[in-house]
């Protein structure tokens, strides 16, 4: 590269970030940068073997591969400077931007982490063990990030295990507190001081993330929940019973209800879920390997299917959004397709990315533009993570082929 390197970011921004609504960090707490500050795809230096030159043209490029944890890639997540990456066992792994190098891991509790997302200056994981962490990142400290909370606490319990009305039937002959999953928590998502957790035991749970005290759990699905997405307070969740459940607050006690359902096709398992910018348009991955889309009317009180198109030769696992332009699904074949989003809400291929040698679990679009394009970070069952670099616009006509509904 004829540029010369840049100076690297530091790790965390360090500028104090005032405390918001529903969390419970003080007005000194840190939070990582949300932004890089690279002017071109030039000052990028990744300092990892075997990495192609950056061209500008128009195919995508493989930066990286990174390589450190045992067993399946099950999530990931941007954390400002860094990247969290999660699998079997009870590490995470935090790797440092630019560079790429393994920053440090941390981690607790029994089983794989199957859920990771960052908020502010928390980050909110999800065990097999039934159990939701919350962790403190800071750079006051040797112990960048430190367990602070775990979900249900210790005076949720105390407060509701002797009230029998308290216990529900989680399977025969077995009771649970109701602010307890009974199953592995399967995703996570933050909204307006709320955390949301959806588990394989079909309830959707609700935490308030001041006190972290468990407020609602709703009986949401009749299977598996695989996906939750939240944006302004509304919460959408996928299911293996084939749905796309939209939920809101309503009434005089301001608990989630629900305001709309989104059938999939028949006998298939919705495994992921994504809304726009606007929410207006939801999609939704299925397990015959379609993507689905809806438009919510002006209104927002009813939806249409607006396309559905056959994206991968097998199931759609993880899906995520790149602005107002982009859709990336990953998928159990191996592959990850990037669509064009048309005005409308249709799609178009815009490439298919090979590489990984085996299922996309979870993918995680960086929301800076670099270098006429964007990164794109995906983790698979091959145990590796892979950071592509997506152009903007393709040298070869795009596959326009697409099912739309109307």
């Amino acid at each position: 590269m004829s540029s010369p390197i840049q100076e690297s970011t530091p790790l965390l921004h360090s500028t104090p970030t005032p405390s918001s609504s529903g969390s419970n960090s003080s007005d000194t707490d840190e939070t990582p940068s949300n932004s890089f500050r690279y002017s071109c795809f030039q000052d990028l230096n990744f300092k990892i073997s075997n990495i192609p030159t950056i061209s500008f043209s128009h195919s995508y490029k493989s930066l990286a591969v990174l390589s450190g944890h045992i067993g399946s890639v099950s999530c990931l997540a941007l954390c400002g400077e860094f990247i969290l990456s999660a699998s079997q066992g009870k590490d995470i792994i935090v790797w440092q931007q630019p560079d790429l190098r393994l920053f440090t891991k941390f981690g607790q509790g029994d089983g794989s982490v199957k859920a990771l997302v960052s908020f502010g200056n928390k980050v909110i994981t999800a065990h097999q063990d039934s159990k939701i962490r919350v962790w403190k990142v800071s750079r006051s400290s040797e112990n960048i990030f430190r367990l602070i909370e775990t979900l249900p606490t210790t005076k949720d319990y105390l407060g509701k295990f002797m009230k029998q009305s308290n216990y529900v039937q989680t399977r025969r002959h077995h009771k649970r507190l109701w602010i307890e999953h009974a199953d592995s928590i399967s995703c996570l998502a933050v909204s307006n001081g709320l955390i949301y957790s959806g588990s394989w035991d079909k309830t959707l749970k609700v935490w308030r993330m001041s006190d972290f005290k468990c407020l609602e759990s709703i009986k949401a699905h009749d299977d598996a929940i695989n996906g939750l997405i939240a944006k302004n307070g509304i919460v959408y969740s996928s299911s293996a019973d084939g749905k796309i459940k939209v939920w809101g607050k309503q009434g005089k006690n301001n608990m989630h209800c629900l305001q709309g359902i989104l059938e999939g096709n028949k006998d298939i398992s919705l495994n992921s879920v994504v809304i726009s910018e606007d929410e207006r348009l939801v999609y939704g991955g299925g397990s015959d390997g379609f993507i689905m889309g809806w438009l919510r009317n002006k209104d927002f009180d009813s939806w249409i299917k607006i396309c559905e198109v056959k994206a991968h030769k097998m199931a759609v696992l993880c899906m995520c959004l790149m602005g107002d332009e982009f859709l990336c699904s990953g998928s159990a074949d191996a592959s990850i397709c990037v669509w064009k989003r048309e005005i409308n809400g249709g799609l178009f291929r815009h490439m298919v990315i090979k590489g990984h040698e085996g299922p996309i679990k979870c993918l995680q679009a960086s929301p800076v533009r670099v270098g006429g394009g964007f990164l794109l970070y995906s983790g698979s069952l091959d145990k590796s993570i892979r950071v592509w670099w997506i152009p903007n616009s393709c040298a070869k006509e795009n596959d326009k082929s697409l099912v739309q509904i109307r």
